[in-house]
């Protein structure tokens, strides 16, 4: 006998799009300041500077990505408390993030040391480099706390498809961050040191900004706290439900940086200009990437609440039109890429050996757009409706597809074959998460 309540609802392409505009608006701006350093330290004119700024940001996407759970997890969790008609919005669920997200910062501000270690160890950078690489590192630390704080707000913010919010906290820290990078490294000459500090800035205000529309939301900290009955942070079915979602988030996203971190260490192998190379047209993707994050924030949200809501008609819908509209920012994205990316190119170094090499590899590099849509639609879906286990398998099975063609042709093609294994890493996603998915889907919903 079904004891699960249904919360019937549609989904229209006008509700992909009120949460996927905003937050893809919100999310280039992401890459736009990867973009921004690259350039701003680029134009120094110093392939070592350039270097070590693309490593240092390397290292923080793979320390973030350990801690992504905080945004992610929370979006899926509270999503499907909104299906479900929980009358706190997903209080709990966001508040036992921030404490996790403060103690995990702290902790990576302790280990600086032992993470610059090993990073120098892993990517094996020249000297200038490795100066470079600490010199940004032993700044950019001090962000950890505020950055996993806002993890975890945005998750909150997205997961009750509050997507305009989300837009303009991710517009506010993007913007500061540009705007003190500038300034910090041309008008005050800080260098590396100053495109890191100018983060640490950003972080913390967004930080607060962010919490104080939380606290508003529930009519000040005072109302918010009265909201939480002792003992409910602790609850053990909840988060013993939440570090099974973490750890598994956790290992999937270890294993996704893990393969860019490959990527940018055999980059780093063949030479500071190939390494500046890859790192332009890799940011160029990510470009692409977070235009696709929005319309996986939107397949995120309403297959979860949809599974929230144990509406099955509605899961159904919001997975065919995200997976349409995917498509269609994947082919016309492709297109201004390569078309575009000389220019592109031409703006972000003035180092000529690095221009004519990036150019080289433009076309496999531009084509990544389509094969790899799949896979971030499915993330989106798979967080949604909490399918972790499909999504850490799924990725770890990937990534030894990436691997063991990585180690196959490049030594046979060089770079072209280091990008051409990306490309298989990014077909085995999708094929692998539509395939689990599709035999999972049934029991996501309980019968009529």
């Amino acid at each position: 006998m079904n004891t699960r309540p249904q919360h019937p609802f549609q989904v229209r392409s006008a509700d992909v799009w009120k949460i996927a505009l905003p937050a893809s608006i919100a999310f280039i701006t992401e890459p736009m300041v990867g973009l921004v350093d690259i350039a701003v330290i680029g134009r120094l004119g110093e392939a070592a500077l350039l270097g070590g700024l693309v490593l240092g940001a390397l290292v923080f996407d793979v320390l973030f990505s350990m801690a992504y759970f905080l945004r992610i997890g929370t979006a899926g969790l509270v999503a499907q408390s909104i299906g479900a008609k929980d009358p706190r919005d997903g209080l709990l669920h966001v508040s036992r993030a921030l404490v996790i997200g403060v103690v995990i910062g702290a902790l990576m501000i302790v280990l600086a040391a032992p993470i610059l270690w090993l990073a120098v160890k892993f990517l094996a950078p020249d000297a200038g480099v490795e100066a470079a690489l600490g010199d940004y590192l032993h700044w950019r630390i001090w962000a950890a706390p505020f950055a996993l704080i806002n993890y975890s707000l945005l998750g909150w913010f997205y997961g009750r498809a509050s997507a305009k919010t989300g837009m303009m906290l991710q517009l506010l820290l993007h913007l500061i961050d540009i705007t003190l990078s500038v300034w910090f490294v041309h008008g005050l000459g800080w260098g590396v040191p100053g495109a890191a500090f100018g983060t640490v800035i950003a972080q913390g205000m967004a930080a607060i900004v962010g919490l104080f529309l939380l606290a508003r939301h529930y009519g000040g900290l005072k109302s918010l706290l009265a909201r939480i009955k002792p003992g409910e942070l602790g609850d053990a079915t909840a988060v013993t439900r939440m570090f099974g979602l973490s750890r598994d988030i956790m290992i999937r996203s270890l294993a996704l940086m893990g393969a860019y971190a490959w990527f940018a260490a055999q980059g780093s192998r063949m030479g500071e200009v190939p390494l500046a190379a890859n790192a332009v047209l890799l940011n160029l993707l990510m470009v692409v990437a977070f235009f696709l994050d929005g319309i996986a924030q939107a397949a995120e949200q309403l297959t979860g609440k949809a599974v929230g809501a144990n509406w099955r008609p509605a899961f159904e819908r919001a997975y065919g039109l995200s997976m349409l509209w995917g498509l269609v920012i994947a082919v016309s994205l492709g297109l201004v890429w390569y078309l575009g990316g000389p220019f592109v190119i031409g703006f972000m170094t003035t180092n000529a050996e690095v221009q004519d090499y990036a150019l080289t590899y433009l076309p496999i590099a531009a084509a990544c757009t389509l094969v790899f849509m799949p896979a971030f639609v499915y993330d989106g879906i798979l967080i949604g409706t909490t399918q972790n286990v499909i999504m850490r398998n799924g990725m770890i099975v990937s990534l030894g597809v990436f691997l063991t063609a990585a180690l196959l042709l490049q030594p046979m093609l060089g770079n072209w074959g280091l990008w051409g294994a990306m490309h298989l890493w990014f077909i085995a996603r999708g094929l692998i998460y539509w395939w689990a998915l599709e035999r999972k889907k049934a029991s996501l919903f309980a019968p009529a």
